[in-house]
């Protein structure tokens, strides 16, 4: 399983201390019976931090006609918005809330060029919250091509604190490669124009990388 650079620093530091506390328990803690059953708890807590950040590979059939989920997690609201803060104007917004078990990994919904890309400071309100898309720690960004614009945010939540961002304004971007990561559990918005065809409805799950979640029309 291939991990996360990430997750690199956080999985050492976990393993340390899981490792340190397990030693402390087996020599100090009678019975050794409890001891034994807390190492355990300890070993099954470190498997998740692990597998929080494995980075499985995907397959994206690159389309410039599709919009593809940039993140793995259930789609929680498909709804109109008047989007104000760079495109200005009615559109169709996709959110994909993302569990602590899901891959946090996230990836370009179009490819093309970044038109705008900015981090935004803010609260930790619960992922699900309707005020999360505006109030909380965000970042925005919009990839452009041929068909149009795509504007999507990573969003924290109130587990999530630490988002990552790889790309800048006017970078050449490839649909379906990496292009952030959000730690501890999130959501994405998806911002799509009008005009396109939804093929994803609320309560389904999605693969970043690979679902599609609209098609240009």
């Amino acid at each position: 399983m291939r991990i996360h650079r990430e997750g690199f620093i956080i999985i050492l530091g976990a393993s340390l201390i899981c490792v340190g506390l397990s030693y402390v328990m087996m020599t100090w803690l009678k019975p050794v019976p409890l001891a034994q059953i807390l190492s355990i708890g300890l070993l099954v807590f470190l498997g998740l931090v692990v597998q929080f950040f494995r980075d499985p590979k995907r397959h994206t059939a690159m389309n410039d006609d599709h919009i593809i989920a940039p993140a793995d997690g259930k789609v929680v609201v498909i709804e109109e918005i008047e989007e104000t803060e760079f495109l200005k104007d009615k559109r169709v917004q996709i959110s994909i809330f993302m569990s602590p078990l899901n891959v946090h990994v996230n990836r370009n919904p179009i490819g093309g060029i970044v038109k705008y890309a900015k981090y935004h400071p803010g609260k930790y309100l619960v992922a699900w919250h309707p005020k999360a898309s505006t109030d909380n720690e965000r970042t925005t960004m919009v990839i452009g091509n041929h068909n149009g614009q795509v504007l999507f945010r990573q969003i924290a939540g109130a587990v999530a604190r630490r988002i990552r961002y790889y790309i800048k304004e006017n970078d050449q971007v490839r649909q379906g490669a990496e292009m952030g990561f959000i730690k501890f559990g999130s959501r994405v918005d998806v911002i799509c124009p009008k005009n396109v065809k939804i093929n994803v409805k609320i309560g389904d799950k999605v693969r970043g990388g690979e679902t599609i979640l609209a098609e240009f029309l």
